[in-house]
């Protein structure tokens, strides 16, 4: 604090603090406080936060102060059994340093207002009995001081009540920090957001370089068969007459020595397959993805013209839209024949390990509302995503829970696999059926790939 603005704070409060009583001690922080000195709404504030310490009145309601507070720590109960039910004497400030004394008798509350070696002291005479921040015991002697390089101008005007001008000052400067926090952690999920979708843009399109060209393929595996008679192999080199092409010249590929080539003929056309349907399901998926990073950059610049235009009104929605995350339940840890997960959107994802346990966890644990994947048309585990808020589950965590159930199915070994997933409500277990078997009323289905792509929680 400026010399000049806390010399007026400590003849304000020698007017008012002088013989009142100290009654109730609020720890709003680890290193500040309001104390109660009877003044009908107004509060001593206290802190010696290093970066901006400080001390004036504040006018706040006592429900308020309260609901803000933390339990009080060692020091704050010291001064409660020490003080509580003593008046001020006097209130004094030392000479050329921004140290103010609260007199109590023998007692005094000293308020070190010192930058980096800020503190709150108990003394008696001049004996620390306590320290806030410093633990020791010792003959009170002020820090050595320091010249330091004033960034901000923290001398309100003259006028009026000196502590009501510290109070909007700093209040104002808090509200600015705290909205450049709000404004920094909107942007930087944003960010998180673009670089994961860009991520997965990129993993589907060396997805889709890895299925290989369907067309290729397919004429691959036609040239074999048009080629059975005529090729000439050699180890695992075939030569073909590429009928295809103008000229009809002579190609090589290779082939393993023990495949024949209407085997040969057979994969190619299993892998035209497979790559005509990632294709197709692959460019719907870029097709949505960049619509979903155009939304993104839509946001990030609206967020950073909300920066840089300090609107805090525009900001609370942007906020309030943040998913919140969820924490896995203490119930969930004790659950016996599961595999727990953490999605990246912060829902907690249930993996069955064997047919009993799937029973288990889908009629004994699952809830309603939450949400329930299997792999279509191959055994494998049952897979729950936790969803006890029963607002919409994001897509991206249906995702990752999709690749899970593929991931711990007889399908995990192929490059995709289709899954269904539907609420648990629309579950029911057949008469006399097996463990794991269940009907389903209704469900969706989504294409993955089959993996272990979020975290795993080990119980």
């Amino acid at each position: 604090m400026h010399p000049q603005l806390l010399q007026r704070i400590v003849e304000e409060l020698r007017t008012n603090l002088t013989g009142r009583y100290l009654g109730k001690i609020c720890q709003l922080s680890s290193v500040s406080f309001a104390f109660d000195f009877g003044l009908r709404g107004e509060f001593l504030f206290v802190s010696v936060e290093p970066a901006s310490p400080r001390l004036y009145l504040i006018r706040r309601r006592m429900k308020d102060l309260e609901k803000q507070s933390t339990p009080l720590g060692p020091f704050a109960q010291l001064l409660r059994e020490k003080l509580s039910g003593r008046s001020v004497t006097h209130v004094d400030k030392e000479v050329g340093d921004r140290i103010v004394r609260l007199n109590f008798d023998s007692l005094t509350l000293l308020v070190q207002l010192t930058g980096r070696t800020a503190d709150l002291f108990l003394l008696e005479g001049n004996q620390v009995e306590a320290g806030l921040r410093t633990r020791i015991k010792r003959i009170y002697e002020p820090p050595p001081p320091i010249r330091e390089i004033r960034v901000e101008n923290d001398l309100p005007p003259a006028g009026g009540s000196a502590s009501a001008a510290a109070d909007a000052y700093y209040s104002s400067l808090e509200q600015a920090k705290e909205f450049e926090s709000r404004a920094a952690n909107v942007r930087s999920r944003l960010l998180k957001l673009i670089r994961q979708k860009q991520k997965l843009k990129q993993n589907l399109e060396q997805d889709l370089a890895g299925h290989g060209d369907p067309d290729e393929h397919k004429r691959i595996g036609d040239l074999l068969l048009a080629n059975v008679s005529t090729a000439r192999r050699a180890g695992n080199k075939v030569t073909l007459t590429d009928y295809y092409a103008d000229g009809a010249p002579a190609i090589e590929i290779e082939v393993e020595e023990n495949t024949s080539l209407q085997d040969e003929a057979a994969r190619r056309f299993r892998l035209y397959g497979k790559a005509k349907r990632a294709r197709e399901e692959i460019a719907e998926r870029m097709v949505q993805i960049d619509r979903e990073i155009a939304e993104l950059d839509g946001q990030l610049e609206e967020i950073l013209k909300i920066i840089a235009e300090k609107d805090d009104a525009a900001l609370a929605p942007l906020i309030e839209a943040k998913p919140a995350p969820q924490k896995p339940s203490k119930q969930s840890a004790q659950i016996t024949g599961v595999r727990r997960y953490l999605s990246t959107d912060g829902y907690e994802i249930l993996v069955g390990r064997a047919a009993r346990d799937n029973d288990h966890l889908t009629f004994k644990i699952a809830q309603p509302n939450d949400l329930w994947l299997h792999a279509g048309d191959y055994p494998g585990s049952h897979v729950v995503i936790r969803n006890p808020t029963r607002k919409e589950i994001p897509h991206r965590t249906i995702v990752e829970a999709a690749q899970l159930a593929g991931r711990f199915s007889q399908a995990n070994e192929d490059s995709k696999v289709v899954i269904h997933y539907t609420p648990r409500k629309f579950l029911s277990k057949p008469k006399g059926a097996a463990p794991g078997l269940v009907r389903l009323s209704r469900f969706k289905s989504i294409t993955v790939e089959p993996k272990e792509s979020v975290q795993r929680i080990i119980p």
